[in-house]
């Protein structure tokens, strides 16, 4: 059994890189970049999703930086950041700089920044739409004390069973 084979549940990106030409790994590089062109539009809508929410009286909201990881959780810092041997002479792959501000910065901000707005929208979609679909488990770091339903009782009285009862967007079940 190969390598990959053993990792079903796992994306196959390392078995096959070196395989690939380095025109297509280059372009792959790009492309990886390229999104930097977009985080202000997802910060705005992150920003807008998340006042939006404390406009209608949420709170304990989590901020962005709590999908942050701690700056000293970070092991390597410029003084002691391991670099690679690139491939030809300019490589950025042979610089601690490229490093620190990829591996410290870009993707941990980035990951950081869309789990963020992620749980935002579950928070915004528990909120005003509690209604059960086959994904809404995944929605549980959203769960709320109750929705836009769950407030006004007649509205409560005309949702499912399960609905009314969900612990996502149900503090008390019971009440």
């Amino acid at each position: 059994m190969k390598a990959c084979e053993s990792c079903a549940d796992r994306v196959n990106i390392g078995c096959h890189h070196k395989q690939m030409p380095v025109i297509s790994r280059a372009i792959g590089l790009l492309f990886i970049y390229l999104p930097i062109l977009t985080l202000p539009f997802v910060i705005t809508s992150a920003y807008l999703t998340y006042f939006s929410l404390k406009l209608v009286g949420a709170e304990n909201v989590k901020k962005w930086s709590d999908f942050l990881p701690a700056r000293a959780s970070h092991r390597y810092d410029l003084k002691n950041q391991i670099t690679m041997d690139g491939s030809f002479k300019f490589s950025m792959a042979q610089s601690k700089l490229f490093w620190i501000l990829n591996c410290t910065w870009y993707c941990p901000v980035s990951v950081g920044l869309f789990e963020w707005h992620a749980y935002l929208v579950k928070v915004v979609e528990n909120w005003w739409c509690p209604f059960t679909h086959d994904r809404k488990n995944s929605y549980t770091d959203g769960a709320i004390d109750q929705s836009f339903w769950h407030i006004y009782p007649e509205e409560k009285a005309k949702l499912h069973e399960d609905d009314k009862t969900n612990p996502i967007f149900t503090a008390d079940p019971e009440a």
